[in-house]
């Protein structure tokens, strides 16, 4: 089990307040990461980092947009001068404020997508990327979607982002692999959190969960296991993949 032993490494887990983000950060925490916990509320924030502190673990809490550059600037120095380099990055943060056809829709909100779920990634890996090196290695983690790996009717752009996210995993581990950084993506199916509320509420989400093989929808816990064996030394020779984890959706028996 020592594999999975994070003491004394740094992991910054963007959009950590709730859901996927918060199980990941809590998780690493459990395992010895000293865990920075940010999204855009400074409250959410601190709430979780108490969270991982009374189980006995260390965080401190970061408030951060990763849409503006300046904020994601600030969050690596903060996280630099309170915990140490960054060792673990992980991705998740995304929003997704359109539901219906990409022919719908504002070039704003196309623009908002885009900057929040790949160039604020992108933003972030640059900056801890020389931290990394610098220390000998180190683990991204970015937050794909099964939606990125199929056709959408309504949540296209956010579906291409997504695949966006895939294929920055794949440049990024072919750039910082020389340096010994790892770079992968989880395509997580349908998870039971407030941001997909919609997709899993009421009786498609139930019916959903009839067509999935496992026979149910995914928890934020499904999620936060995968990120921890990427974080961990268990996957040192694992980089540039996306490691779906839908509960086996992608495969079902369309018949």
């Amino acid at each position: 089990m020592d594999l999975f032993d994070l003491s004394g490494k740094v992991a910054v887990v963007t959009g950590s307040s709730r859901g996927i983000g918060r199980s990941i950060a809590r998780l690493l925490a459990e395992a010895g990461a000293k865990v920075t916990v940010t999204s855009r509320k400074a409250e959410a924030c601190e709430a979780v980092a108490r969270e991982i502190a009374s189980d006995g673990g260390q965080a401190i809490a970061v408030a951060c947009n990763v849409s503006d550059k300046v904020q994601v600037s600030n969050l690596i120095k903060e996280t630099h001068s309170q915990l140490g380099p960054v060792d673990i990055l992980v991705c998740n943060a995304a929003t997704n404020p359109s539901f219906g056809p990409m022919a719908d829709l504002e070039d704003r909100v196309v623009e908002k997508i885009f900057t929040t779920n790949v160039q604020g990634p992108a933003w972030l890996i640059n900056l801890v990327a020389p931290q990394m090196a610098e220390a000998g290695g180190g683990a991204v983690i970015l937050l794909s979607s099964v939606a990125g790996m199929t056709g959408s009717k309504n949540i296209g752009a956010y579906a291409v982002s997504k695949a966006a996210d895939a294929q920055l995993a794949r440049n990024y581990a072919v750039e910082l692999g020389p340096s010994n950084i790892r770079v992968n993506a989880i395509a997580p199916g349908l998870v039971k959190t407030d941001f997909a509320r919609a997709l899993w509420e009421g009786e498609e989400g139930e019916a959903f969960a009839a067509k999935t093989p496992l026979g149910r929808l995914g928890e934020p816990e499904d999620i936060a296991g995968v990120a921890l064996f990427l974080a961990s030394d268990a996957a040192k020779f694992i980089t540039g993949q996306v490691i779906v984890a839908d509960g086996g959706i992608l495969i079902a028996d369309p018949f």
